[in-house]
């Protein structure tokens, strides 16, 4: 059996100027990066119709630490529906180093459900990562500079919040101290590593509608406090120009296609677990203008990237999906009701009815925005007629429609069942209802996110948490979205209560303010900002040889 990326090499790959004139994209809106990607243009976003096409959001259940191909639904659905006669666009995230070199792998579909050029996509694609990192450290060595030079903002250095990034997961890098080494060396105090794609930089290049925008939201960045305990911002440092000027061609969005020649934009990619899982507004935008149906995936379960997605982005996007489909596996259906990784190919359905109940809660979780939805079943090789049977009958018990869709091994071919449901979903009448308005207080929208969303009981703050919130509350940061970091393998926050936990507690140990994304992050549990590498990381698989051909990478 063919890997990805032996499927990806084999490829027929089209020259990126003719996936360009199908998509309708003009030549001069195209910034080619060699024969088979490009940057569209930022200019060309304002001359495109403001009539948008069909939105289809792709989410899923919890999965299982290897994943479960929602990516793969997400390319196999477009696939299909342009099989369908319909003009079809992808908007999805870049993956990040981090998973590549470790354990999930990257983002970019497998099988026949895949866009190309693979291997370039995983890896530093068209630089976007490159320069968000360089413009978050910038302003972290610019920060720790104004220290040195007599600190004319009166930072106290026990108070900034501003970490340094790095792309790739490096626990030994989550707390450090810098400044060591004497005067010449900088003022000495503990600092920290995020992994980049957890950087308010990377999530303001997601939700941002032009560069003004981009410039305007970096200016309200808090990087630190002062003595008097009052927020220094980007702005107080005078930096947001040169920070916006790294990032110029880094919010462009990125152009590449499918097997089938599907056009796929791919841009920003900040986790779910950590930050808003979605990918850009001008990605998505872009696609809803061009194309009759976009279809766009967020990160992780419904939980997390399904949920940002709805009460994050939509305001901004100024669209609401026509149709979320949820995609489920039999093997991470089994998971969830207590058998071992190692056992997954083996049928249980006594397992997998137990574990329906996770599939259950996001049913009920995203039925309530008032879009219709629907069901994929990603197949594997392994999974049995009963198995996905049960799925189908669970699920019409519930009201709602599931689809089996074999997109890893057929490709758009193997979604086509699912593909007709999507367009006659997507032609009925929703009546979209957001999860709390803006003027709710920040309890009442995390108890809506934890009791509708994850099923729980309610919350409780750490003393610090306790804290910050009335700090937020005195300068008026109370209003804004609330991004939960909650561990993307359980509803709740403890990654080992698998299926449908019942009457748990979301534990907030810290809130993290982030004007210029415009939310405030509350970090649970014992959830991480720098991954770990696993014992076994995929690095050790990667090679390459004398003529250049990757193996290896998934």
């Amino acid at each position: 059996m063919q890997t990805d990326i032996e499927i990806a090499q084999a490829a027929e790959v089209w020259p990126i100027q003719k996936i360009a004139q199908a998509a309708g994209i003009e030549e001069h809106e195209l910034a080619p990066y060699g024969y088979d990607k490009a940057k569209i243009n930022l200019d060309s976003q304002v001359k495109r119709s403001p009539d948008l096409g069909k939105l289809i959001l792709v989410t899923s259940i919890n999965p299982t630490p290897a994943g479960e191909g929602k990516s793969t639904v997400t390319v196999g659905l477009a696939d299909a529906l342009a099989m369908a006669g319909k003009k079809t666009m992808i908007a999805l995230r870049e993956p990040s180093l981090g998973p590549v070199m470790g354990l999930k792998g990257g983002a970019t579909g497998g099988g026949q459900s895949q866009v190309v050029p693979m291997a370039d996509i995983n890896l530093h694609f068209t630089g976007d990562f490159h320069a968000l990192t360089s413009a978050h450290d910038t302003l972290a060595a610019l920060l720790d500079n104004s220290l040195q030079q007599g600190n004319p903002l009166n930072i106290d250095p026990r108070r900034i919040i501003w970490k340094r990034v790095l792309d790739i997961n490096d626990r030994a890098l989550r707390n450090t101290v810098i400044g060591m080494g004497g005067p010449k060396s900088g003022v000495p105090r503990t600092d920290g590593f995020d992994i980049t794609v957890a950087s308010e930089l990377m999530a303001i290049l997601t939700l941002s509608t032009s560069l003004m925008d981009l410039k305007a939201r970096i200016k309200k960045i808090v990087v630190a406090y002062t003595y008097d305990e009052e927020p220094v911002t980007v702005d107080d440092l005078g930096v947001a120009g040169a920070l916006t000027v790294i990032l110029k061609d880094a919010i462009n969005p990125n152009l590449v296609q499918t097997l089938a020649h599907t056009p796929a934009i791919i841009h920003g990619g900040p986790f779910a677990n950590i930050a808003q899982g979605t990918n850009s507004i001008l990605a998505t935008k872009t696609a809803l203008q061009l194309a009759d149906y976009a279809v766009t995936e967020a990160g992780f379960g419904a939980d997390l990237g399904g949920e940002k997605f709805l009460d994050v982005k939509v305001p901004l996007l100024g669209k609401t999906p026509d149709t979320i489909v949820i995609v489920a596996t039999v093997r991470a259906l089994k998971h969830h009701g207590g058998v071992a990784l190692a056992n997954l190919n083996e049928e249980n359905l006594t397992a997998l009815a137990t574990g329906l109940e996770n599939l259950g809660q996001h049913l009920a979780a995203m039925q309530r925005y008032g879009v219709p939805v629907l069901v994929a079943i990603n197949q594997f090789t392994a999974d049995t007629p009963a198995e996905m049977q049960l799925i189908k009958d669970y699920v019409q018990e519930h009201g709602a429609q599931a689809y089996v869709a074999n997109v890893w091994g057929q490709g758009g071919a193997g979604a086509q069942e699912l593909a007709q449901a999507v367009i006659d979903t997507t032609a009925k009448e929703s009546d979209f209802k957001p999860l709390y308005q803006a003027q709710d207080s920040v309890e009442d929208k995390i108890n809506a996110i934890v009791q509708t969303i994850y099923g729980g009981a309610g919350f409780e703050l750490s003393a610090q948490a306790q804290r910050q919130l009335a700090e937020f509350q005195r300068r008026g940061w109370d209003k804004l979205p609330i991004i939960m970091a909650k561990t993307q393998y359980s509803l709740s926050d403890d990654a080992k209560q698998l299926a449908r936990p019942k009457n748990f507690t979301i534990h907030i140990r810290e809130f993290i303010p982030k004007l210029g994304a415009g939310f405030l992050v509350a970090l649970t549990g014992s959830i991480l900002t720098m991954p770990g590498l696993p014992k076994h990381p995929a690095a050790l698989d990667i090679d390459i040889d004398e003529n250049g051909r990757i193996t290896g990478l998934f």
